[in-house]
């Protein structure tokens, strides 16, 4: 049989096909715009996204036997606010995960709220990219439009209704709203009246395995595969990249170098940091998970090729790179503001340290090596909690770069374990299907199946010396420049 992960990102829906051995049949991608309508606003049309996943499912089942699909699921990006109204119409467009207009809805949370009672409630605070924020955006900005509200959904949860007409998310995607009951993976009470919403206005919750149901007839007949193709409720991009890199089970890690960058460790047993810097989360694999998230890892690279230096060829930039932890540059990645583990909307990029002598190189470098201090925060939170990281994953784009590969083994002194595919959260939304559909007993069996790792690359003593030492100039950075942030903004 065949399965179908839907990788809903930031500037691209990416679709691969998998056959029932794990083994990947065809890649399709198909991007849709990205809306700044005011500086610091994050904005996307959901019609867009089904409008290309739809095509991108077309192109992707072009060439196999569609009789062969027995299921579908999703990664997606988080936190996005998607409100529908009584006729399943989309009320405005979609809220993004980067998006930091919600700062005095963030302050009211948890200031007059408070972090202990938010905490208490979902085992979060509250964060600009969060859900629940820009909840009580829409009510104190756009009460016409909070009015019309019959549904609020996450992004990926869209296709899943559109492609199923069920009203659907999954507990790993639900955690990160700001009003969910992550220990006990049902909605918070306390925190809808808290938005001023009920619970009938919210999608059923699921987990990431189980499925919500079949495609509807018409969208059986027109990708022309079989009305018995289950749809499975997916995850949150990270939990769903999580189990396309086999970072499931108790003190696995995996961090991913997308548009954001995270560090993700699973575990058995729900727990929380004391100052909530890590997000505690429900995890796609029944479990539960622990996960810092900065706004900007690959992204940085991106702005940095693109817009700066204006080119397309990364690998020939990074081939002038020479010196490994003697870089004399720093770079704060902090493009969007920043969330773990400074949760600082205020919080811009900085190149410092510049001279005479610095060269191009010298900055692309610094792009990369500042991603890296910056996952390093995290994992820093991490180990203070005493769990004992040794080793990681990697996957998204970013993990293409055996540059960069180097420089987080170095920087974050781990073994970093490099995957037969670096696929992600297409991969894992393809394995959940497989596991909704009977194919695999559950998550762990799926992935200890499927996953491949082909190579580590392991820290260097002397580098990671060199590396340990800039850390610690890098680390002070943030604090000095935190006052400024706020009067430039």
């Amino acid at each position: 049989m065949l399965y179908i992960g839907v990788d809903l990102g930031t500037s691209a829906v990416k679709l691969l096909l998998m056959d029932a051995s794990g083994e990947i049949k065809k890649i399709v991608s198909k991007e849709y715009p990205l809306y700044f309508p005011h500086p610091g606003w994050s904005e996307q049309k959901p019609e867009d996204w089904f409008a290309q996943t739809m095509a991108g499912l077309k192109e992707l089942l072009a060439e196999c036997d569609k009789s062969q699909v027995a299921g579908i699921s999703f990664g997606g990006q988080m936190h996005g606010l998607v409100v529908l109204d009584e006729n399943d119409e989309v009320i405005r467009p979609a809220i993004l995960w980067n998006d930091g207009r919600t700062t005095e809805e963030c302050d009211y949370l948890n200031n007059v709220i408070g972090k202990d009672t938010l905490s208490a409630y979902t085992a979060n605070i509250s964060f600009t990219g969060f859900t629940a924020p820009k909840i009580l955006w829409m009510k104190n900005k756009e009460p016409e439009n909070f009015a019309r509200i019959a549904k609020i959904m996450l992004p990926k949860d869209y296709i899943a209704y559109k492609l199923t007409g069920v009203h659907c998310t999954d507990v790993s995607d639900a955690s990160g709203m700001l009003v969910f009951d992550v220990k006990n993976r049902c909605w918070s009470k306390e925190m809808l009246d808290i938005c001023g919403i009920s619970e009938s206005q919210m999608a059923k919750v699921y987990e990431s395995y189980e499925s919500v149901g079949c495609v509807l007839p018409e969208i059986a007949a027109e990708l022309g595969i079989p009305e018995t193709t289950k749809v499975a409720a997916g995850a949150g991009d990270n939990a769903a990249a999580a189990v396309g890199t086999g970072t499931v089970g108790d003190g696995q890690c995996n961090i991913s170098l997308g548009t954001s960058g995270t560090v993700f460790i699973a575990s058995e047993k729900f727990g929380v940091d004391k100052n909530n810097a890590l997000h505690a989360f429900a995890h796609a694999d029944g479990h539960y998970h622990l996960m810092g998230c900065m706004l900007s890892a690959a992204s940085c690279n991106k702005w940095w090729m693109d817009e700066i230096i204006g080119t397309t060829d990364y690998a020939a930039e990074q081939k002038q790179i020479e010196k490994l932890g003697e870089n004399h540059v720093y770079f704060l990645p902090y493009l969007m503001g920043e969330r773990s583990p400074h949760n600082d909307p205020n919080a811009r990029a900085t190149f410092i340290g510049m001279t005479m002598d610095t060269t191009r190189a010298d900055m692309t470098q610094a792009v990369l090596e500042g991603v890296a201090f910056a996952l390093r925060d995290s994992l820093e939170v991490a180990r203070s909690l005493g769990i004992p990281i040794q080793r990681t994953k990697i996957c998204g784009g970013g993990a293409k770069s055996p540059l960069w590969k180097k420089i987080i083994a170095n920087v974050l002194n781990i073994k970093v374990d490099v995957l037969a595919n670096e696929e992600g959260p297409s991969m894992g939304g393809a394995m959940l299907a497989a596991v909704a559909c009977g194919e695999y007993a559950d998550v762990e069996e799926a992935a200890a199946k499927i996953v491949k790792v082909v190579d580590t690359v392991e820290p260097e003593p002397e580098l990671a010396a060199k590396y340990e030492e800039r850390y610690q100039k890098f680390r002070q950075i943030y604090p000095a420049c935190k006052p400024i942030f706020g009067l430039i903004q």
